[in-house]
């Protein structure tokens, strides 16, 4: 039964794709709204009977190899898929009026939905294959959209790099089915599973594959890159497809992981280092949506640590609850940009709170849930990782830097916040919306009441199976709030400093910060620029000069005055000698051409 209400909801999100007179954006809208209210069926039987469901629809076997293609129905896919649906929905509901202007409003809608038919692909996948159908359709997608925009340079540019970067990750997950198949004989992943210990190489392969998708340290550059494409395009990117891709990939094979504590390391090190970094990126970065970017990236390095402790049900938790204050960041912004004309700098708005109340009051309950505020969403499950890594047998060092990165996801909330609400408009003067009658409201409302509720919701229907002992002394109970308490303090304090008292100046870690530590610089323009200039001097200096000019004119000139010089040589100071030689070849030329015409 279980299966039979999934594959009808399937087909429901198919329906617009298959049938042409279905093609059009309410309709697209509608049909999202009929397959979100049908996922919650199959999902509250699960949470019922909490029964794990694979379906079996084709096998395939070979004289070595065995591969069922079905769909797995378990915690992971019947808590996701639900939310996935709602967030999609509104943000379909949220495109209808953003781009109301866009000639292929039609095709866009049908994008989104291909979008979260990629990812559902992915998130209900038995076997390696099927995952891997998902992971690629979810990157074909993604570079469809974010280059949506196509007649200006930098989405195509956006589109290219989110595709390379993801293609550098795929490596790695390439690599890994294929070591799979070599020497497991399987890509079935309860038969991957059945091994006791599963070797480092196809694990660093994993994590390959999920830095790129998940947009780590050292393939991150495309993710704030993407915020060239359309507002929804972003929202459902950061939420609850694409970048949450990776870590769902690890947490799903998180049974492979669990046995190389090498690889809990490096996931534990690499989102360590990508919280941080992410997290000081997003606070000097004065574009809006780049900075929510950022603080996707931040909150992806938290799940990775996560991983890296043997909690994948807390990273999972986390993905759930970020999905809905991180598609309300983004819908936000996208009203915001709307309504000043497009503009994006946080540094040319202010005084929203006057001219849009609902949006602001969204923006800011989405920052507090971000921020992990208590009773929001985002403190559910942030605070308890955060607790679980105080007395987790894990290295100080990785609970210092979840510390800071809390402490400055505080700060660039609170700046946003700052920014975009507060004080004065310092946009020229514009029509002003009606927030009341515009259909853009009510996606808001949806996502900002899951920020409010759904931490509480999904915490007491689904637990992790191993829980972390939770006795602690109130100091370390309350050390995630007050690292979020003293970076608003702090950012309070400086923003009045920069903006009251003093003039504001520019450091040199600002700027670094700014320009992302120059990772785009040395990869994107140091790089090639180099190799452009290796290749310039080999072809003209090299080629050129030393070919080309010494075997042509070089060699002629030399040549000529060689042969001058020894000619002249012999005949230096005696003009009688040059009278008398002029005078033979003149009368020789004389007498030939007698000869040649009597």
């Amino acid at each position: 039964m279980l299966h039979t209400m999934m594959a009808t909801m399937m087909l429901t999100l198919l329906l617009p794709t298959l049938y042409q007179p279905m093609t059009t954006q309410p309709n697209i809208s509608r049909t999202m709204k009929l397959a979100t209210i049908m996922s919650l069926a199959p999902t509250m039987l699960f949470l019922n009977l909490g029964m794990q469901s694979i379906t079996t629809n084709f096998n395939w076997h070979t004289s070595t190899f065995s591969l069922q293609v079905g769909f797995m129905f378990d915690a992971y896919t019947m808590m996701f898929l639900p939310v996935a649906m709602l967030i999609t929905s509104t943000i379909l509901a949220f495109t209808g009026w953003y781009m109301a202007s866009d000639p292929h409003l039609a095709r866009f809608a049908k994008y989104l939905l291909l979008f979260l038919i990629a990812m559902a692909t992915l998130l209900t996948a038995n076997n390696m294959l099927q995952l891997l159908v998902g992971w690629e359709g979810v990157g074909v997608m993604s570079f469809l959209l974010i280059g949506w925009w196509h007649a200006r340079m930098n989405a195509n540019t956006s589109a290219l790099q989110a595709i390379i970067y993801n293609r550098t990750g795929d490596i790695g997950l390439i690599m890994t089915m294929a070591w799979l198949a070599t020497n497991y004989n399987t890509w079935e992943m309860q038969l991957l599973f059945a091994h006791p210990q599963t070797p480092l190489l196809p694990l660093l392969g994993l994590i390959l594959a999920a830095t790129g998708k998940s947009a780590q340290f050292g393939l991150h550059p495309w993710l704030p890159a993407a915020m060239e494409g359309p507002t929804p395009v972003s929202a459902l990117l950061h939420s609850s497809t694409m970048v949450v891709a990776g870590v769902f990939l690890l947490i799903r094979l998180h049974p492979m992981l669990s046995t190389s504590p090498t690889a809990l390391t490096i996931c534990l090190c690499l989102g360590a280092l990508t919280t941080v970094f992410a997290a000081l990126c997003a606070l000097t970065q004065n574009d809006i949506k780049k900075i929510i970017a950022f603080s996707t990236s931040s909150q992806l390095g938290l799940m990775m640590m996560t991983i890296g402790m043997n909690q994948p049900e807390l990273a999972f938790l986390h993905i759930t609850t970020h999905a809905f204050f991180k598609a309300l960041l983004f819908l936000c912004s996208g009203s915001i940009i709307h309504s000043l004309n497009n503009e994006q700098d946080i540094r040319k708005m202010g005084g929203t709170q006057k001219t849009l109340p609902i949006t602001s009051s969204c923006l800011t309950l989405g920052s507090l849930a971000l921020a992990g505020t208590p009773f929001l969403a985002g403190f559910y499950t942030k605070d308890t990782i955060i607790e679980t890594m105080c007395l987790s047998p894990v290295n100080a060092w990785a609970l210092l830097t979840a510390a800071l990165a809390t402490t400055l996801t505080a700060a660039y909330s609170t700046r946003l916040i700052y920014y975009t609400h507060l004080h004065t408009p310092r946009t020229p003067p514009l029509t002003l919306l009606d927030e009341l009658n515009s259909p853009q409201t009510r996606p808001l409302l949806t996502l900002a009441a899951g920020s409010i509720l759904f931490g509480l919701m999904i915490t007491t229907t689904m637990l992790p199976s191993h829980p972390q002992m939770m006795t602690m002394t109130m100091q370390i109970k309350l050390l995630a709030l007050g690292a979020t308490v003293f970076g608003l303090v702090c950012m309070l304090d400086l923003m009045h400093q920069t903006t009251a008292l003093a003039v504001q100046t520019y450091p040199t870690h600002y700027t670094a910060l700014t320009q992302l530590m120059f990772f785009n610089t040395s990869v994107h323009r140091l790089v090639p620029k180099t190799k452009m200039r290796a290749a310039q001097n080999l072809a003209l200096q090299v080629n050129d000069l030393l070919w080309y000019q010494a075997a042509g004119p070089a060699l002629l000139k030399t040549t000529s005055q060689l042969i001058t010089n020894k000619m002249s040589s012999h005949h230096m100071s005696n003009i009688k000698t040059h009278l008398m030689l002029f005078s033979a070849l003149a009368a020789t030329c004389l007498v030939w051409t007698k000869l040649r015409h009597p």
